[in-house]
């Protein structure tokens, strides 16, 4: 519980409005978006709730936050816009919760350097409103961007749709400001490429919430594409498909979408395009006209010399309106099924390995009825996956056991076959028993003497990312 002294030290910081003691503000920061804690709430079940919710409006404000929380002993967990996936929020009865989304500023934008800064709290979708009103974009486009803060962003080492041509949040980053354990602030990144030293913004890029408080985050910007056209092809195999992203893309042509489908994904998705028992592979090209003109042309080449056959272009369209549209979970849980998307990555020589291991580890699971997967992030080294499981259950006291039975199967295959176990939704609570595949044994005792360093009392997102000793 949180002592009465501590709830005066923070209203006398932030005033009572802000200072939030209420069921139903302890009850909305209780969890982010992970399918199990949703799962828990709709059986019933009693979770927990921070002790406190504050809600600064200024970087000095989360600076004094954290020197009470500090001063005490008490821990903080930073809440952006609650929409992570794997369970980086969990707060208890000893925690504060440090909610940012009053932290919501457009800060600057700069049309001359293609830089803009915001408040951590700014909601992604009004970030690219705000800079698509100057004929910019930010190219950051996950699915969650209605949702979804730009400080998450950071805190998850998040991906977006068009990240193939435009990087992922890690190659967008100008700058970032956030708030030590201790209170202290730093502003790390000044110029556009810099040699002083290690690049301190990635204690801060996936750290979750683990390092410090993200306050502020400034975003390098491209101006917007002159054309957009979008072209589609019909894959024979997976494997097909794999060689013709791999050749488009070690080639040089770098269509900012290109998303590859099996063939249970693409039946799925795109009725209305799909050919039988063939996969599908859709780009979006998009740039300078001429030279979109110049890479439909040649990416069609490389395509139909994979063996690939021509697709309807309305494929692209239809992804484009539908791509950010998921049911519920709770609609789901009411049809019994518990269903979650476990995005992964490796190298060519070993993706389609981690393909066909995982699927077929998900469909030995009795309760198993839809295993599939598609790619939506290419690398000249390597490409993603993304898995999607459909468990079915009468009882629902059984879909717990077996979410974690079907996260368990892609884990184990993409490390046997060396690939990377966190593509863009972050560790959590969810991945952080697989961590060490990642990292090594020593990497993450590593982390762990960062961690260390950084918040001696162990005070920030206590439980989150790190493995449990």
């Amino acid at each position: 519980m949180i002592d009465a002294s501590l709830i005066e030290k923070l209203k006398n910081e932030l005033g009572d409005k802000r200072v939030q003691l209420d069921d139903v503000a302890r009850d909305d920061r209780r969890h982010d978006y992970w399918v199990l804690n949703h799962l828990r709430s709709w059986r019933g079940e009693a979770l927990d709730r921070p002790g406190v919710v504050v809600r600064p409006e200024s970087t000095a404000e989360v600076q004094a936050i954290v020197r009470v929380a500090a001063q005490t002993g008490t821990p903080l967990v930073p809440f952006g816009l609650g929409s992570g996936v794997c369970g980086g929020i969990q707060p208890d009865q000893s925690a504060i919760v440090v909610d940012l989304g009053s932290m919501n500023r457009v800060r600057e934008i700069d049309e001359t350097n293609l830089i803009a800064s915001f408040d951590a709290g700014c909601n992604g979708l009004e970030a690219e409103e705000a800079v698509a009103a100057r004929g910019l974009t930010i190219g950051h486009w996950p699915q969650s961007i209605a949702m979804s803060s730009v400080g998450g962003w950071v805190s998850t080492r998040a991906a977006g749709q068009f990240s193939t041509a435009y990087g992922n949040i890690e190659d967008i980053v100008y700058s970032i400001e956030a708030v030590l354990p201790d209170g202290d602030l730093v502003e790390l990144g000044k110029a556009p490429r810099a040699a002083a030293g290690p690049d301190l913004r990635h204690l801060l890029l996936g750290a979750e919430g683990t390092m410090g408080i993200v306050t502020g985050v400034s975003l390098a910007l491209r101006r917007q594409a002159e054309s957009r056209v979008y072209s589609a092809y019909h894959t024979p195999s997976m494997a097909a498909g794999f060689e013709a992203q791999r050749e488009i893309i070690q080639t040089g042509w770098v269509p900012p979408v290109m998303r590859q489908y099996d063939a249970m994904e693409a039946r799925r998705n795109f009725k209305d395009f799909a050919a039988e028992d063939q996969g599908l592979l859709l780009m979006v090209h998009e740039g300078p006209a001429a030279r979109v003109d110049v890479e439909i042309e040649a990416t069609d080449a490389i395509a139909r010399k994979a063996g690939l056959v021509e697709a309807p272009p309305g494929a692209g369209q239809h992804w484009m309106k539908e791509r950010n549209h998921v049911p519920s979970w709770v609609e789901l849980f009411e049809a019994r099924l518990v269903v979650d998307t476990i995005e992964v990555s490796a190298p060519w020589t070993r993706i389609e390995d981690v393909y066909r291991d995982a699927t077929e580890s998900l469909r030995e699971l009795d309760a198993v009825r839809m295993a599939s997967a598609h790619s939506s992030h290419v690398y000249r080294t390597g490409l993603n996956l993304y898995f999607t499981f459909a468990a079915l259950h009468e009882d629902s006291a059984d879909m717990e056991a077996s979410y974690l039975d079907c996260w368990r199967c892609v884990m184990e295959a993409t490390a046997r076959h060396g690939g990377g176990i966190a593509h863009h939704h972050g560790v959590g609570r969810l991945r952080k028993p697989y961590l060490a595949h990642d990292l090594g044994e020593n990497g993450v005792a590593l982390l762990r003497k960062i961690k260390g360093a950084i918040d001696p009392q162990g005070l920030m997102n206590p439980g989150n990312l790190l493995p449990d000793a």
